[in-house]
Formats: C-alpha cells, structure tokens, sequence
C-alpha cells in the first residue's frame, strides 16, 4: 500500500466519504498528522461531503409506500450544500440526490439505463463529464490521464474521454466508482469558484461553447439530476425534479442557450415557459414580427434540451407558424450532449 505523500492524496476523497480500506483508515490519519497541506485539503473535502451528505440514517427501504415515495421524500428532502453559492446550489442538490439513489442500486448496477450504459457505466460517464470542469478549476484526474490527442474536436473527445473512462470503471467495482465521482464532486464543490460568485464570473470555453464558469457548474447541475433521472427510471424509482429555485435556474441556463443557437436570422418565436416569472422570450430575429408563440412545461422543457424528449413528443401548447415552432424545438433537441 502507498502511504508517500502522493499515495495519500490520492486517497482523501475515500477518506472524506469514509471508505478507506482498514490498512489505509491507519495510515491516512498518520501522515495527516504531520502534513499540513493534506490535512487542509482533507477538512475541505469532509466539510464538503458533510453538507452534501445529509442524515446519514435516511431509510430507502422497501416498506409501507413503496420504495419509490420513500426515495422521493428522501431526495426532496435533502439539502444543498448551504456554504456553496447560489449558482453552485443546483449540482450540490443534483449530487446529493444522486448519492441517496446508489444506494436503491445494490446488485442492480448492471439495469440498463441510457444509450448503452448500464448504472455503473452511468456513473463513470459522470466522471467523467465533470472531469473538463475539475482539470480547469486546478483538480487532479480520478482516472488516468486522458489519452485523447490534443486539438480533438470538443464532440468527439468528450465521447472518446467517456469511452476511455468507462472502460477504465469496468476494471473496478461500482462502489470504487460512485466513490471517485463523489470525491470529485465533493471537491468541484470546496473549490473557490463554487463558493465566490466574483471568481466564478470568468468565463471559459467546455463543451463547445464559452460561459461563466459559474454557468458551468449549472450545466453540471443540469446533467447530474438528468442522469439521476434516467438511473431511476430504469430502476421504476420515481425521481423528483430538482428543487422550483433550482428548476428556475437551469431553465434561464437553458434559455440563453438556445437563443444561441438559433442566432439573429431564425424565424421569430415568443417562447414561454409556464409557470415562472417573466419567464418569456422572443427568440430568433429581432427584425420582423413574431411567427408563433409556444409554450413549455418547465421540466419538460429541461428533459427536451437534455435529450429525453423529441421535438415532436413534447408536451406543448403552440400557435402560429408550425415551421417556426418546429424549428425552435428541433434547435432545443440538438442543444444535447447527454
């Protein structure tokens, strides 16, 4: 067993969670004890997982209303993170429904869930998916280092990476897994920029497209809770929608977004989203009239942009110009990744 300096380091996201082996739950607190920056790091990780972690005691049994009512009272009733900022506030929540939902998944991590993944490959594509956003906020890898060549399209690396993570999961057991993405996540969440709006404004370029760091945290938020969906689908667990304040955040994310995408020249849509407070938009040219009004669900708009809808299967109420319309949910379909 390592217990140098690095070997250490590598273990403090386990030891945060509590899930050290007996020889490593020796040696971690002994070099603690003399290493002040590993000590430091290790109380911002506990610090961390305590606020995300909740009662540990949280029953997620198989008892009088079902699995799936207990699951659900178990995930809304979980906090975010307090000490985090408001935009940090969603994949905190995200990230902690999904640790409560892992546990509903003993000797099923094999239940097909999305594309070809099963749960545990799930999983490792969320570690990898909050990896781009770690490696920028100065966090190490969990897993190898990536092997694909630089000045590789974002796509197409963002699918070789997921690839090469899961490949790399299936060597180990799904806990080991769940524990590197929650370590990850727990550290994503201690970073500065989680907790200080002033140093989450600085923009960077992830996934193709250039916004505030704070932003990317909220598209973290956004897949967590998507993935934490499919998970529970799969598993006939119903799944909550994140929190309204949280819902609000991802779909003004969302929004801005797609206006985007479709750009100045696309045919004028007043879009809607029922529910919230001035929650519409004219998207597309601002030169000529609005063609057609539609108006969304707010989480059926979110499962739209996440890829669980078809832009002819949601639900919608709209008017006017079907091309215009079509052409609005056909942009908010192809906005997916996950």
């Amino acid at each position: 067993m390592t217990t140098d300096h690095d070997g250490v380091r590598e273990l403090l996201g386990a030891w945060a969670f509590g899930a050290l082996r007996p020889e490593e739950e020796r040696a971690v607190p002994a070099h603690l004890a003399e290493c002040e920056s590993c000590a430091a790091e290790a109380e911002r990780l506990r610090e961390a997982v305590r606020l995300l972690d909740g009662p540990r005691g949280t029953a997620m049994s198989n008892g009088s209303g079902g699995a799936g009512g207990v699951l659900a009272l178990a995930l809304r009733s979980r906090p975010a993170a307090p000490r985090v900022a408001a935009h940090a506030a969603p994949y905190a929540a995200a990230v902690a429904g999904l640790q409560a939902l892992v546990r509903e998944l003993d000797g099923r991590w094999s239940t097909p869930v999305v594309h070809d993944w099963d749960a545990h490959a799930t999983v490792a594509h969320l570690l990898a998916a909050d990896e781009p956003l770690a490696l920028h906020l100065g966090l190490d890898a969990r897993v190898p280092a990536s092997t694909v060549p630089e000045g590789t399209g974002w796509e197409q690396a963002w699918n070789a990476r997921t690839t090469e993570v899961i490949a790399y999961e299936r060597q180990r057991s799904p806990e080991e897994t769940v524990t590197a993405w929650a370590a990850q996540a727990a550290a994503l969440l201690a970073t500065p920029e989680a907790r200080d709006p002033e140093r989450a404004a600085h923009a960077m370029t992830l996934m193709g497209i250039r916004l505030p760091v704070a932003d990317h945290f909220l598209v973290r938020g956004f897949e967590a809770w998507i993935h934490t969906d499919d998970i529970g689908r799969a598993l006939g667990l119903a799944v909550p929608p994140p929190p309204e304040e949280h819902l609000w955040q991802l779909v003004r994310l969302a929004v801005r977004i797609l206006d985007l995408a479709l750009g100045t020249t696309a045919p004028p849509v007043l879009f809607a989203v029922a529910g919230g407070e001035d929650a519409q938009w004219v998207l597309g040219s601002e030169d000529e009239p609005v063609r057609a009004e539609l108006v969304l669900e707010p989480v059926d708009f979110c499962l739209l942009v996440g890829g669980r809808y078809g832009p002819e299967e949601v639900p919608r109420g709209a008017t006017g110009d079907e091309d215009a319309v079509r052409n609005v949910l056909e942009r908010a379909a192809a906005l997916s990744w996950l």
